[in-house]
């Protein structure tokens, strides 16, 4: 059999269960860490619950995947995850899923893994979100587990310290309250509230404009011509202020 009748043939079982997302439907992609918890805490020395170095793999990761072909309008972080969400008109690989969740997915591994010097996998899959509304609140639940989880983490890793196992210190908090978790720290002289936001909050990245000055050598004369250039912010608001501003994103990649 020739090559162009093996092609025919074969590339069907490759591409016949192809989805491509709809036109004007929003898509956000999530990028989790794979086994990340035996990476950060046996293979390598992060500190706990929280460490600045690993945060920065994780920056330099986030702002590697918003500049690797694909038109990105917000990235997220907590932990060891990432989220992405896309222009609404981003119609790379004519949005087809398999294509993303694969580029991206090896994209993060891969800057990742550089940045370590070890093996740090992810995995990836993408929401199909049909209103605005939606995107808000994806962001805005994502912003509410970093809270969560940094308040467990904090109080985890506290009981731990002193003297706790792994499994008495997670019933230790398990359907515990808020007020309850919060109380636990300031009682070991650890104030919740006064922690970092990044640790709170997650991490934000978005685009802003800046103005360039360069030279023109036709009309040997300076210009000022206008950039972009990635914006990490480490002081993202929470509740109804973050639903604003994910919000104002929205129409900011709009106009």
């Amino acid at each position: 059999m020739k090559f162009d009748e093996l092609d025919k043939k074969l590339r069907i079982y490759e591409t016949s269960h192809d989805f491509c997302v709809p036109p004007n439907i929003y898509m956000v992609a999530r990028i989790d860490g794979r086994g990340f918890t035996k990476l950060t805490k046996e293979k390598h020395s992060f500190k706990r619950p929280f460490d600045e170095q690993f945060r920065d793999l994780m920056v330099e990761t986030v702002k590697h995947l918003m500049n690797c072909g694909f038109k990105v309008v917000y990235g997220f972080t907590e932990s060891d995850e990432i989220s992405l969400l896309f222009d609404l008109n981003e119609s790379t690989f004519s949005r087809k899923l398999r294509k993303y969740n694969s580029i991206l997915a090896g994209e993060a591994s891969a800057k990742f893994s550089v940045l370590l010097g070890d093996i740090g996998a992810f995995d990836c899959r993408v929401s199909q979100l049909p209103r605005e509304q939606d995107v808000i609140d994806y962001f805005r639940w994502r912003n509410e587990d970093a809270h969560r989880n940094a308040l467990n983490a904090h109080c985890y890793w506290l009981l731990r310290e002193k003297g706790k196992t792994a499994i008495q210190a997670t019933r230790a908090i398990k359907g515990k309250s808020t007020a309850f978790k919060n109380e636990l720290l300031f009682e070991n002289g650890i104030n919740f509230n006064d922690l970092p936001n990044w640790q709170k909050r997650g991490i934000g990245f978005y685009w802003q404009a800046f103005d360039k000055v360069g030279w023109n050598p036709i009309k040997n004369e300076e210009v000022v011509v206008k950039r972009r250039e990635i914006k990490v912010d480490y002081e993202l608001p929470m509740g109804e202020e973050y639903n604003q501003f994910i919000e104002a994103l929205l129409k900011d990649s709009e106009e």
